[in-house]
């Protein structure tokens, strides 16, 4: 099944069976019902679900619990913003076709989400609110380093990661074919390439170095959050690795993986929590820290913030 050109998102819907209670109409919550579907995009190396394990721990059940419609999207592993754009673009047409709604909700993490942002832009009127979490929205200082200190071995790292997101596009959707480019993924992600693309794609990426931006663009809501914590929980092998990448942004705080202020979009609900780059999509089996919100509970009350929003 090509993911051009066919819809490869999950329905999670209203319709899982309830609980006993539910189905007798003693209780019936809606806290997270919003109005247009929920739409998750993956990030970098991202995926949809590999062997029924999801990108997006847990995410869609906490969501669809309460009334949430939930789609997963799934683009390139390894490509440029707007060529994963165009993809999710693709899908999100057919969900406001499949769902019978005008719009979606979008919410991307990480590469994701400059690919959501691109689908507000070119197409807002199928967008009701972009949604960020740990987006690389002023790019990834790490990217711009690591991508540095392995200049003289580009071609052997390119080819290798295109290779392992070929293998990750396959495990995902087998049969499809995504087209792979790892290295215009890490070009698009470094902070002097973003700066162009919020040149041409400027919808709630503030103007100052750490503030806000425009809360709503051309009908478009725009939102943000983000971790500041790369080591969480001693049990995670993501941890050490997020750690090791986090000297790359020189004492500044960030997740791992992207600056505190380059996470902000619209408006920011929070740029601190304890979670590192892996925590904010509840990856690696939900393991995180037990000294902050769990992830799955900022999801649910983000859907209820969009629902309170007529969103």
């Amino acid at each position: 099944m090509n993911k051009n050109n066919t819809l490869l998102a999950v329905c999670f819907g209203t319709s899982m069976a309830l609980s006993a209670q539910v189905q007798a109409g003693l209780f019936d919550s809606t806290y997270t019902k919003t109005k247009y579907p929920i739409v998750l995009g993956h990030g970098w190396m991202g995926f949809d679900r590999i062997l029924g394990v999801g990108y997006w721990y847990g995410v869609p059940a906490a969501l669809q619990s309460d009334g949430a419609t939930v789609y997963l999207s799934e683009v390139s592993a390894q490509n440029g913003n707007e060529i994963r754009g165009e993809q999710l673009l693709a899908q999100v047409q057919q969900i406001v076709a499949i769902s019978g709604k005008a719009k979606v909700n979008l919410i991307g993490h990480s590469q994701g989400a400059p690919t959501a942002r691109y689908v507000a832009a070119v197409r807002p009127d199928l967008v009701a609110s972009v949604s960020t979490v740990g987006g690389a929205n002023k790019g990834s200082e790490a990217s711009a380093v690591l991508s540095d200190l392995s200049e003289g071995a580009a071609p052997l790292r390119n080819s290798l990661l295109n290779a392992l997101g070929t293998l990750i596009d396959f495990f995902a959707s087998p049969g499809s074919s995504s087209p792979q480019d790892a290295a215009l993924a890490g070009a698009d992600i470094t902070p002097a390439n973003m700066a162009v693309f919020n040149g041409k794609y400027p919808q709630g990426v503030p103007t100052s170095a750490c503030g806000e931006g425009a809360y709503a663009v051309n009908g478009v809501r725009y939102y943000s959050w983000s971790g500041t914590s790369p080591l969480t929980n001693a049990l995670d092998i993501g941890d050490p690795v997020l750690a090791l990448a986090a000297l790359t942004f020189n004492g500044a705080p960030s997740d791992g993986a992207i600056g505190k202020c380059s996470s902000h979009l619209g408006q920011v609900i929070r740029d601190d929590y304890r979670m590192n780059h892996l925590d904010e999509i509840n990856h690696n089996f939900g393991l995180v820290s037990l000294f902050e919100t769990n992830p799955l509970t900022v999801y649910r009350q983000h859907a209820n913030r969009l629902k309170n929003a007529g969103l």
